[in-house]
């Protein structure tokens, strides 16, 4: 269940970059005049947001201090000043002018403006109430004192402290009751974050709450003891003076991964439909019909990102049957077809699933969306399963290439596969996306094991 203080708070973020890219291009079209033109508004538009992904230029929470703000601020034009005088020395036969000095001048203040803008705008709408998220603390120590009193007295925060929860029922008579019934307090009153001081609870009871947060997809914080501020899966921030650990951010917590991977996505996709496809899929149909009878494509109900279903297409590999939608493929199945056994073999017969990815169901780099019926099971017998589902299913990914594709023959294989499925979430890169496809390709050719 989507919580409903979050339900717009998601969306502050990708406004602000695309406010910012609007901005961006407003100044060069009005003030350039004929000396820029569209390929260095495209560049522009790129540069910015490729050195905001690294410098993490949008990464300002509710909590973050104004220096951090300037800081950021700083790193980010200091990159984009050097982009902006490399265009006009790498790719620009025009010399660099006062009119593109006035339009660099002009963004640095403009976007600068509406940063700070945008920061103190925000802390005036969280002062009077609004874009709150709930909390409660478990522990009752001066830390957990210190936490609750900051989150009442900066309004501008935007926290809506509910209240302490303790073991220790000796500390205060103000804890409204046990950690046990401090969760389900949580699960019951539309709570956003929990702070944890972790002095006063016990490391498999701060198990238990970690895995009960990331279940019902609510934040933890912990509020650290002062010999030990820091954690392998944690990082360090300050609430004023008062130190918290927050939760890493995945790579798919960030909005500018969606924006690089579907980039990457639409622009791939397009190169193998016109170069590949346009020739390769009319030969195929010649060869998928004369073999056997039925439709050239084949399309499955999948689910998809956050359980979006959605329809995935391949190239028909089997004769008709009435158990395609709940029994997987088998080593010397009788339902593939001569032709079918070779198109699985090099899986060309998923070449049909990049116009999953243009469409937008799909990614080029992903999880592989099981049939539906598989799905129902695995939920029920594996771990973590459901993250799988927190992203876009892929046409290949890291369990395919690391040898965990094809059928399911034991309980361990899909371990593996949801294992390493989770892996590739949590360290997203490009570079490793990149990697991915080229050992996808590099396998093609060679042929996989368990590819039938």
């Amino acid at each position: 269940m989507v919580h409903k203080t979050k339900k717009y708070s998601g969306l502050i973020r990708p406004l602000i970059i695309v406010l910012d890219v609007i901005l961006l291009n407003l100044i060069i079209v009005l003030f350039s005049k004929e000396d820029i033109d569209g390929v260095f508004c495209a560049y522009i538009t790129i540069l910015w947001l490729f050195i905001a992904f690294y410098t993490k230029f949008y990464n300002v929470y509710r909590y973050t201090h104004i220096s951090k703000l300037l800081v950021l601020i700083i790193a980010q034009f200091f990159i984009f000043i050097l982009g902006f005088f490399s265009y006009f020395t790498l790719f620009s036969e025009s010399k660099f002018t006062s009119v593109q000095l006035k339009v660099l001048i002009l963004i640095i203040f403009t976007i600068m403006a509406f940063k700070f803008f945008s920061f103190f705008l925000l802390k005036r709408y969280r002062s009077g109430g609004n874009n709150y998220r709930n909390v409660v603390v478990f522990g009752e120590n001066k830390a957990a004192q210190n936490v609750a009193n900051l989150f009442k007295s900066r309004g501008d925060l935007g926290y809506r402290f509910h209240g302490f929860f303790s073991d220790n029922r000796l500390v205060s008579r103000t804890c409204l009751g046990s950690i046990k019934e401090g969760l389900e307090y949580v699960a019951n009153n539309n709570i956003d974050e929990i702070y944890c001081e972790q002095s006063s609870i016990a490391r498999a009871k701060l198990k238990k709450i970690r895995d009960f947060c990331t279940k019902s997809n609510i934040e933890l914080s912990l509020i650290p003891e002062n010999k030990a501020i820091y954690s392998k899966d944690f990082i360090l921030e300050h609430f004023g003076t008062i130190p918290i650990l927050k939760p890493k951010h995945l790579p798919f917590e960030r909005t500018e991964t969606y924006i690089v991977k579907r980039i990457f996505d639409i622009l791939f996709s397009s190169l193998v439909c016109v170069f590949l496809l346009s020739w390769l899929l009319p030969i195929l149909w010649v060869l998928v019909k004369t073999d056997s009878s039925g439709a050239f494509f084949f399309k499955q109900i999948r689910d998809g990102a956050e359980g979006k279903q959605f329809y995935c297409y391949k190239i028909r590999s089997m004769k008709r049957n009435g158990v395609s939608n709940s029994l997987s493929a088998t080593k010397h199945d009788a339902r593939i077809t001569r032709v079918g056994a070779f198109l699985r073999k090099t899986s060309l017969d998923e070449l049909p699933q990049f116009f999953n990815v243009l469409k937008g169901d799909m990614s080029v780099v992903g999880p592989r969306p099981h049939m539906n019926i598989q799905t129902e099971k695995y939920l029920k017998e594996i771990d973590n399963y459901l993250i799988r589902n927190s992203v876009k299913p892929g046409i290949t990914g890291l369990a395919q290439v690391s040898g965990y594709r094809g059928e399911v023959q034991t309980k361990t294989d899909i371990e593996h596969r949801v294992r390493l499925d989770i892996f590739y979430i949590e360290n997203w890169s490009f570079v490793l996306d990149l990697k991915i496809v080229f050992q996808t390709i590099f396998k093609s050719f060679k042929g996989q094991e368990k590819a039938y």
